[in-house]
């Protein structure tokens, strides 16, 4: 049976990721909510997403002590305060007037990375600045090699030390949602026009005084008048780059001299290969369900890559996080950490700022509460013994 969400209100009495979601899709315009929570065709990789972390039971120790609990892990041979990223996503601006910046500070204060996309609303250089944020930043390749060049070289000017190159975005995924909000590129339908102007704060907020929102790395790469975050995302997809092969992992690997992560993996083969390539980290991902359709989930095989990889390789995953017990679960599968996507993002839509930090918050306690309830004191602890897959 389905669960039925209170009708909250107020961000900083939701007691879960979901209760932020449904306010979220409250206090946003349809074909905003739409983008951040829709998957691609059918959405059969996105219910997987979630549906997998069902399938993994704990087996816990009651007899120890666990009044002494901490939630440091390393990623990249530096620790950080708990096993979680902040994941890229683009068009965040849309959500919330400096979106992106709001997402960064909130990282900054947990003591977690931040990574900012390619297809955001606010520059490379201004997340640079905030204090104490450890900044990714991620990239596409594509078909414009001069354009991803001198993005090298923003990033390694302004100070960025590690990269999240995507590869599973080659061609673009259909996102039927997303086609269906729009009567043709750029220009709204007369139904989410009308839906938009039932929700007065959010266009205070985004729309005033400077008008919807661009991308702001970009600009060398979208012709004049197509860096508008409203519809534009068909206008990057022909930007796009359908050869994309390990030659280009090469070539990029030659360039940046800093931590370079690839992210999109779905097979122990490609793994492999990227051990090989001289990656430092790899993120198994389907894109939030948001490219390929019936893509197996990052978790189903986490267990698989991490054999496969080794222990010193990084390994981290995205896809349907909302628990703290699902990043105890991945924890236990493998990976080093987590990356977040809806998750910080509802918090965005449902309060701004605070609203993630409050996402923040929800996560990390519930990761606290059940390492304690799982009879373990540190990550550390944690083996094979404490989960059992089930049916």
């Amino acid at each position: 049976m389905k669960r039925v969400l209170p009708r909250r209100r107020r961000f900083d009495r939701a007691k879960n990721i979901d209760e932020l979601a449904e306010i979220a899709r409250r206090r946003l315009p349809n074909f905003v909510y739409e983008y951040i929570h829709g998957g691609a065709d059918d959405e059969v990789s996105l219910a997987n997403n979630r549906a997998v972390f069902d399938r993994y039971r704990f087996t816990p120790r009651t007899l120890t002590d666990v009044s002494q609990r901490s939630l440091t892990a390393r990623v990249l041979g530096r620790e950080i305060a708990m096993p979680m990223i902040i994941g890229p996503t683009g068009f965040n601006g849309m959500i919330t007037q400096d979106g992106d910046m709001k997402l960064a500070r909130a990282a900054a204060r947990q003591d977690i990375p931040f990574t900012l996309s390619n297809a955001s609303t606010t520059s490379l250089e201004e997340i640079a600045t905030v204090e104490s944020g450890w900044n990714w930043m991620q990239i596409y390749f594509y078909r414009d090699r001069d354009y991803v060049e001198a993005l090298i070289e923003r990033c390694r000017a302004a100070g960025y030390d590690t990269l999240v190159v995507t590869t599973d975005s080659a061609i673009y995924g259909n996102r039927e949602w997303d086609a269906r909000n729009y009567a043709r590129p750029l220009v709204l339908d007369t139904y989410n026009k009308l839906h938009t102007l039932t929700r007065p704060s959010w266009i205070k907020d985004v729309l005033y005084p400077d008008g919807i929102p661009t991308f702001k790395n970009l600009g060398d790469l979208l012709p004049p008048g197509d860096d508008s975050v409203q519809g534009a995302a068909s206008a990057i997809g022909e930007h796009l780059m359908p050869s994309l092969s390990w030659k280009e992992m090469r070539w990029l690997r030659e360039r940046w001299p800093g931590k370079l992560l690839i992210k999109g993996i779905l097979c122990v083969e490609e793994a492999r290969q990227a051990v090989a390539e001289g990656m430092d980290g790899i993120v198994l991902s389907n894109h939030g369900g948001r490219q390929l359709d019936g893509a197996v989930s990052a978790l189903e095989i986490l267990r698989e890559v991490r054999a496969a990889v080794g222990d010193e390789m990084t390994l981290l995953l995205d896809g349907g996080f909302r628990r703290g017990s699902d990043v105890l679960k991945a924890r236990l599968l493998g990976a080093d950490a987590v990356m977040l996507g809806r998750a910080t993002l509802y918090g965005l839509g449902a309060g701004g700022e605070p609203g993630v930090d409050h996402a923040l918050r929800l996560l990390q306690a519930e990761l606290d509460r059940n390492l304690g309830l799982l009879g373990c004191r540190h990550l550390q602890e944690l083996n094979d013994a404490f989960l059992r897959e089930g049916h």
